[in-house]
């Protein structure tokens, strides 16, 4: 039986989106122009979604889009620098934290200085706190 043997394993060819391409895009002087983003690392990107949903999911529902082939938003990005293409990134924020509650409290009315309910004014409340 031969054994093959090569120099070098052959990476499997990545297949690209099939069919045009559903591409953000922002106002421009002369129309609609495609809108690049950065990467996590801080490159320069055109992103591209594979349908109408998973772009409104990313960018919210009143994002504009244009239909392109991929070939078509590399010859776009292409003079401006931009030899990256996502498609389909998960576009995510940093998070915010928990939500906060709001607490309303009574508005304290009592002149400044007059006892509290515990029966301490606030400079002297304030005062034994410091001083343990």
């Amino acid at each position: 039986m031969a054994e093959l043997l090569y120099d070098e394993d052959p990476e499997p060819c990545e297949p690209g989106p099939a069919g045009p391409l559903f591409v953000p895009v922002r106002p421009g002087p002369a129309g609609h122009v495609a809108r690049l983003f950065r990467t996590p690392v801080g490159g320069r990107t055109a992103v591209a979604f594979t349908t109408p949903r998973l772009l409104s999911a990313a960018l919210g529902p009143r994002q504009p889009w244009i239909r392109l082939s991929e070939p078509a938003l590399r010859s776009l990005a292409e003079p401006l620098g931009v030899r990256e293409v996502t498609v389909d990134p998960r576009l995510a924020a940093h998070p915010v934290g928990p939500p906060r509650t709001t607490v309303r409290r009574e508005p304290d009315l009592r002149p400044v200085g007059a006892p509290s309910a515990t029966g301490t004014s606030e400079p002297l409340r304030a005062l034994i706190t410091r001083n343990g």
